[in-house]
């Protein structure tokens, strides 16, 4: 069987791009969080999604940190 070999320059781009996606991500929840956070009064479900929101945001976060480290 015949062993793929990958170029180091195109393993490089991947981890870029996927960081790129990730940090985007974190900035389109902060954007929607911000938004609910400008109203007087959230609803139940406005409620549940701000939460939902901000544990997403910090899985992003996470994610962000660890794509960081493994690119050094």
């Amino acid at each position: 069987m015949k062993q793929q070999v990958i170029s180091p320059r195109v393993v490089a781009v991947v981890p870029q791009q996927q960081l790129s996606l990730v940090e985007e991500r974190h900035r389109e929840l902060d954007e929607r969080l911000k938004k609910l956070g400008r109203r007087a009064y959230l609803t139940p479900a406005e409620q549940i999604e701000a939460a939902e929101l901000k544990k997403l945001k910090l899985l992003a976060k996470d994610e962000i940190a660890v794509l960081r480290r493994t690119q050094l």
